[in-house]
């Protein structure tokens, strides 16, 4: 075998998201993309806003000697005192520069804090139904995933968390705006989850970091706001990306934050920065964190998704689908008709209808829609939802 034994397991268990999007390809090339409804990933359809253009076109012309070149592994200063500077503003927090680190996306991020705070064999507690490559994430480090159910509505169960917590816990991985639920974890989860952290560390000595994956923060619906972790826990760490908040998902482009506060918080900096390197990274791309650094605040109509979101919701509740309305991102956790959520899946697929299982984030008993698509691909994929929801309405599954 020319490949890793490791890998080639992690083949046969890989995203689900990817196989979907494959086979949307397919299907595209054999009945015409109008005839596919492909709701398998979550590849934002709006346009970035104008401003990106503008500071894109305008960096595309500068000419000043070493713009492309090497910078700081942590990224260019004027970058992250942008970034500092409105992350103080918008969660009331005292954050200088030098706490920010430019990644590679919000994936880069999480790889990169991983490698600076894991030791083999340490644990990572990671609520679920959860994105499915934080399994592997985690791997990567020799560390272990510890999974543990949130509530029957997609919110923390503080208790579950407490009862994984153990000597070689180290990091409470959680994500909100969640994927693939949609749900957006309130002040009061996130206070209790403080609360609770802070009372083993009085007891124990040791420090655990809540590590915050946030790339959905700014795509909330309905008032809701994204408690700010960095105010919440003094051991928080954010990770998170500007690809889906102004819809440029392909230029990989992120950041992590250290709460100042926290256990080690410039020994953490200097891992990170090197942990940048080593991995490969090296550094953000530069062009990107250019245009980034006058694009704070600035992000897609979210209106636009908050519209999607109640367009397909409304049209799934009307056939007589279960249907709760996400809270943020841009995903519907849908309950399926059927006990298996795979087979309610392939059912969908031969409509062309393309969505994920809920079992690929270990969330069993769901499917995930991502409706960041054209209008266009919801409407004309209600008939083929009701003729799958009819077909099995009868053996509807009690979840």
């Amino acid at each position: 075998m020319a490949i890793a034994k490791k890998i080639a397991d992690f083949k046969s268990q890989s995203s689900w998201i990817r196989k979907m999007f494959e086979d949307g390809i397919r299907l595209k090339n054999l009945y015409g993309a109008e005839n596919v409804f492909d709701f398998s990933l979550g590849n934002p359809n709006l346009d970035p806003p104008e401003k990106f253009k503008k500071l894109l076109i305008e960096t595309a012309h500068d000419e000043k000697a070493g713009v492309h070149g090497y910078m700081p592994n942590a990224g260019l200063p004027e970058t992250r005192e942008a970034i500092a500077s409105f992350l103080n503003m918008k969660q009331e927090v005292n954050l200088a520069w030098q706490y920010i680190v430019m990644t590679c996306g919000a994936g880069g991020a999480l790889n990169v804090v991983f490698k600076t705070l894991l030791d083999p064999g340490d644990e990572v507690v990671i609520p679920t139904p959860f994105f499915v490559e934080y399994r592997f994430y985690v791997d990567n480090f020799n560390a272990v995933p510890k999974l543990v159910r949130v509530k029957k509505d997609f919110s923390l169960d503080i208790g579950a968390i407490q009862s994984a917590i153990n000597e070689k816990t180290k990091i409470i991985l959680i994500n909100s705006p969640n994927n693939p639920t949609g749900k957006v974890y309130d002040h009061e989860s996130i206070e209790a989850l403080s609360s609770m952290l802070v009372k083993i560390e009085k007891k124990t000595g040791r420090s655990i970091y809540i590590v915050s994956d946030e790339p959905y923060r700014e795509i909330v619906y309905d008032g809701k706001t994204v408690p700010s972790i960095l105010k919440a826990y003094r051991n928080s760490i954010i990770a998170t990306s500007y690809s889906k908040s102004i819809s440029v998902p392909g230029e990989r482009i992120g950041y992590i934050a250290v709460n100042p506060g926290a256990s080690d918080s410039d020994e953490i900096i200097d891992g990170l920065s090197l942990c940048t390197r080593i991995l490969g990274f090296v550094n953000a791309p530069a062009m990107m964190q250019r245009i980034i650094t006058g694009l704070q605040g600035v992000q897609v109509n979210i209106g636009e998704y908050q519209r999607k979101r109640d367009l397909l919701c409304e049209g799934l509740a009307c056939i007589g689908y279960e249907v709760e309305k996400p809270e943020g991102a841009f995903y519907l956790f849908l309950k399926s008709p059927l006990k298996n959520d795979i087979d309610f899946v392939k059912a969908l697929q031969e409509k062309n209808i393309l969505t994920v299982p809920g079992s690929g984030f270990e969330g069993p008993g769901y499917i995930r829609l991502a409706y960041c698509v054209d209008d266009s691909t919801i409407i004309n994929s209600m008939n083929g939802f009701e003729e799958v929801f009819k077909k099995h309405a009868n053996t509807c599954a009690t979840v």
